[in-house]
């Protein structure tokens, strides 16, 4: 069973930078891609950033310039650094692996205040 755990989020003023990180394990096969998801309230979720295994790099028009991704594909981890935190990157974070079928996190709460 493939299981994906999240961490970093939390509470950061505007203009700071947080890190998440996200671990997939289990048996997992091929892995097409890993990526950042988000949904803030009353809001559809939305792709924030992904990367193939072959390190295609995608980001919402939103973030570019601000989050990067990376991975470490020996230890199936997927990273999004955050800079320039804007109120309305509030939202929960939902790390995804694409492999020939999807997994989710369980979400970590990201929250852009004064």
């Amino acid at each position: 069973q493939v299981q994906l755990v999240e961490s970093g989020g939390g509470l950061v003023q505007p203009g700071g930078s947080l890190r998440l990180s996200c671990a997939a394990s289990g048996v997992i096969s091929s892995i097409n891609a890993m990526g950042w998801y988000r949904q803030a309230p009353g809001k559809q979720r939305e792709l924030v950033a992904q990367q193939t295994t072959g390190g295609k790099k995608d980001y919402a028009d939103s973030v570019k310039g601000r989050f990067t991704i990376s991975r470490d594909n020996g230890k199936n981890t997927v990273y999004l650094q955050m800079n320039s935190l804007k109120p309305e990157d509030t939202a929960v974070y939902y790390c995804n692996l694409a492999t020939m079928r999807t997994y989710w996190g369980q979400g970590t709460q990201v929250t852009v205040s004064a």
